[in-house]
């Protein structure tokens, strides 16, 4: 196996600058003959770097705009020749093809360029094919070339080059290579993704592609047993917690980016006009509430379960100010999440050095559609995104009673909420907060129960009634049995949303006149497992 290889000619294209000019230079002066093309090559000559456009090496002129440049042999045969296989050996001198020991690639900005909502006509012209061509090749043949994609790994490159004759090892040109083949296969992605969805409308195409970049190896995954990381998928112009302004407290941890995300989905179905909380423990939340400010909002979410959200999340659906952050930090809070906060705020979080707060920039459209995937034993699984949003006019009544107005800005508040807990789901709401929420049980009557007991609880530290009477309650699916809705009434909801649709809707119904409850049902539901 050859290791050290010595970098006598390069070819540098780049659409990404950065760096440049600093590396040209370097390479210039090891004595390495640059080949570069267009804006690069201007680029490098203007800094005064000596480079020979692509054109005169291989004698044939740049043509179609451009989008034939490097497509020729004595780039690819440069690149994928085997310099010990004595037949390449022949070929390359027959055909006067010298070697290209180094190539420095990074592609047309493709992804940017979607993400900023361009035309068809200019997302289809900064679909690269010379780049990837040119990284596929010198990726293949890395046993002797190095082949460089990220501006970040010019220091690399230059260090061991100078510690060693100009020459670069097998280990890192393997390294790169691997990396350039990442590269290659996430802008395909890319593509793939963006003809099937934004061009063609197809929810789910044949072929399903993933790509991420990765921005950091956490600590351990959900277990201390268990290794993670957490990339970022493409380039997006959407808020999220993948991307967001860390200002302080510890490295963020598997549990806490994926407890955390559970939050901003749920902060993001609420606008910024009202200020909302929400509190959330273990992807479920703990207390959500609005209020005439963000300090109203958090009281009022946090006394749905103050137990519960020792060591939470809580999120914000605004900029959060002075007020709010005095006393979301009277109790240990793990990370803080919202689009911005004031100067003051900063500054009474940065006196809880542990605590993370996360700025984002602003929320997700809580209704746009996207997909989400899941791993189960030898596949994925893939759905569209649960962008379902209940308004007044989807609620059918169906008992006697009609609901109050109230009632109705509440029954739709716990529903918007129970989207966002785990099935089964049950959540008490009254004056604009969840007073008991009910999550993830195997029987819809026991998180009816368990979360009617939450109230209690809270009630019994304040020495209080529970405040589920006179609440409503919210099931994230319909009640298969009327058990459940008794006790919802037992805990003392006077109104009640669900979905309907089940073969004892009647029975449901009329135990609800009996109770009299009023009922609406949406024709929507939120399973969420």
């Amino acid at each position: 196996m050859i290791d050290r290889v010595a970098v006598k000619r390069a070819l540098l294209s780049v659409s990404d600058k950065s760096g440049l000019v600093e590396f040209g230079r370097f390479l210039a002066g090891a004595g390495v003959e640059i080949l570069s093309t267009g804006g690069t090559a201007k680029t490098l000559a203007d800094a005064g770097v000596p480079v020979r456009e692509v054109a005169d090496y291989t004698g044939f002129p740049e043509m179609l705009d451009g989008r034939v440049k490097t497509l020729h042999p004595k780039i690819h045969g440069g690149l994928l020749g085997v310099r010990d296989n004595p037949e390449h050996a022949m070929s390359m001198k027959d055909y006067d093809i010298g070697g290209i020991d180094l190539i420095v690639v990074n592609l047309y900005p493709f992804e940017a360029t979607v993400a900023r909502g361009a035309d068809l006509a200019t997302c289809i012209e900064n679909i690269d094919i010379g780049g990837p061509a040119m990284i596929r090749s010198a990726a293949k043949n890395h046993r002797f070339v190095t082949v460089i994609t990220d501006p970040a790994d010019y220091v690399a490159v230059q260090a061991e080059m100078s510690a060693n004759d100009s020459s670069t090892g097998f280990a890192l040109r393997q390294k790169l290579a691997a990396k350039a083949y990442a590269r290659t296969g996430a802008y395909d992605a890319a593509i793939s993704a963006w003809f099937a969805g934004d061009v063609l409308g197809e929810s789910f195409a044949d072929r399903l592609v993933l790509a991420g970049e990765k921005l950091q190896d956490l600590r351990y995954g959900e277990n201390p047993h268990q290794a993670a990381a957490v990339y970022r998928r493409g380039v997006t112009n959407e808020p999220g917690i993948v991307g967001a302004r860390q200002l302080q407290g510890k490295e963020l941890s598997y549990n806490n980016i994926n407890d955390t995300d559970a939050a901003f989905e749920l902060i993001s179905e609420f606008d910024p006009a009202v200020p909302a909380i929400a509190i959330i423990k273990h992807a479920n939340p703990c207390g959500v509430a609005v209020g005439a400010t963000l300090l109203q909002a958090y009281e009022k979410a946090l006394a749905c379960d103050p137990v519960s959200a020792f060591g939470g999340i809580v999120a914000a659906n605004r900029p959060l100010d002075a007020a709010a952050a005095r006393a979301i930090t009277e109790i240990f809070t793990e990370v803080v999440v919202a689009p911005d906060a004031d100067p003051e705020a900063i500054a009474i979080f940065a006196a809880k050095k542990n605590l993370r707060l996360l700025l984002t920039g602003g929320l997700r459209d809580a209704t746009k559609p996207g997909v989400t995937v899941k791993t189960v034993a030898g596949g994925l699984l893939v759905q569209t995104r649960d962008s379902g949003r209940v308004t007044r006019n989807d609620l059918k009544v169906v008992t006697k009673r009609q609901p109050s107005e109230a009632e109705l800005n509440d029954l739709l508040f716990a529903f918007r909420v129970g989207k966002h807990v785990k099935s089964n789901a049950i959540v008490y709401v009254k004056d604009g907060a969840t007073v008991g929420i009910g999550a993830g049980q195997m029987s819809r009557v026991d998180s009816a129960r368990i979360a009617a007991r939450k109230a209690e609880d809270a009630a019994a530290t304040v020495g209080g009634t529970p405040l589920t009477q006179g609440s409503v309650v919210a099931s994230d699916a319909f009640f298969p049995f009327a058990d459940g809705l008794l006790a919802a009434a037992a805990a003392g909801a006077t109104a009640v949303i669900q979905p309907g649709g089940s073969m004892r809707d009647d029975e449901v119904i009329k135990a609800a006149d009996e109770a009299g409850l009023a009922m609406v049902f949406t024709g929507m539901r939120h399973f969420r497992h």
